[in-house]
Order: C-alpha cells, then structure tokens, then sequence
C-alpha cells in the first residue's frame, strides 16, 4: 500500500512513480551531459591539440586576470590540487600560464595566463562557443530559456535536500 505522505510513491502524470521518473530524469540529465562533454573533448584535441581540463584551467585564469592561488583554482574547479598541479605544469611548460611563488609564504604560487595564453584561450573559447551552439541549434530561444529556469529549479530542489 503507498504511503500518501512519502513524495516516493506519488504518481506522476502518465502513471508513472515519482522515484522512476526521477531517476529516468538523471539518467537523461546524465547522458546529454556526457554526450556534450565528449563531444567537447573531441574537438578541444581535434582542433587545438588541448584537453578539456587545460581548457577549465585557462578559462578559469582568464576570468581573473590578477590570477589565483593553486588552492584557488583546484577550488573553483572542484578538482584536487594535485589534478591541478600536473595540468599547471605543462601549461607552464607551453609558454600558456606562469607560476609566482609568493615571497611571503614559499608554499602558495599565483597563477596567471599569459599573453600567448590569453589568446590561445580565447580562440579556444570562440570556437567551443560555436560547437555548443551547434549542439543545441534545434532548440528555439524559448525553448533554451524554458530548459535552464527548469534546470535552476531543479538545483534548487536539489540543494534544498542535502545527502
């Protein structure tokens, strides 16, 4: 027998369970997601001989151009620092980003683009522009609109019931 006070076992329009519908959902969510991302990858390697979290980092750099702490950075990425580290390394190594070591405290190092960086960026960035563009062309300005005030609230309903 269902519970009538438990949001699991409402019925949904079309008949089906909230739990299953919900899941349904993420699974939809998931697989548009992944699609795009390795499309995304595709193209940063094919085109520009780049990987997705050297774009992350740069994109994240050219959004502050005073630079971030490595802490900052692995932070506003939501990766680890030692996933930042490796990726930093090389793109110091490219000529893309430099790394200053604060003279107060040798432990934390700013990171900045560089003027090579900046513009390998933002012709990165054009071009993923247009492919997301490209990915999302058979959707009308309406119906975008319509998809991301849907989105914002589902990640309201998902903050609002933390794990």
């Amino acid at each position: 027998m269902a519970n009538a006070g438990s949001s699991t076992f409402t019925d949904r329009p079309g008949g089906a369970p909230q739990s299953k519908q919900s899941l349904r959902l993420w699974l939809k969510l998931l697989s548009c997601s992944m699609i795009v991302e390795k499309r995304l990858r595709a193209r940063l390697d094919s085109d520009f001989k780049t990987t997705l979290p050297r774009f992350d980092v740069l994109a994240a750099l050219e959004r502050r151009p005073q630079g971030l702490k490595m802490s900052q950075l692995s932070e506003s990425l939501m990766v680890s620092n030692g996933n930042v580290t490796g990726v930093v390394a090389r793109l110091i190594e490219d000529g893309l980003v430099t790394r200053t070591v604060d003279q107060e405290d040798r432990r934390s190092a700013t990171v900045r683009l560089t003027r090579k960086g900046r513009e390998a960026f933002l012709a990165m960035a054009a071009a993923h522009e247009r492919w997301v563009d490209e990915m999302f062309a058979d959707l009308s300005g309406t119906q975008c609109d319509e998809l991301m005030a849907l989105l914002t609230h589902l990640r309201h309903s998902i903050e609002a019931h933390p794990v």
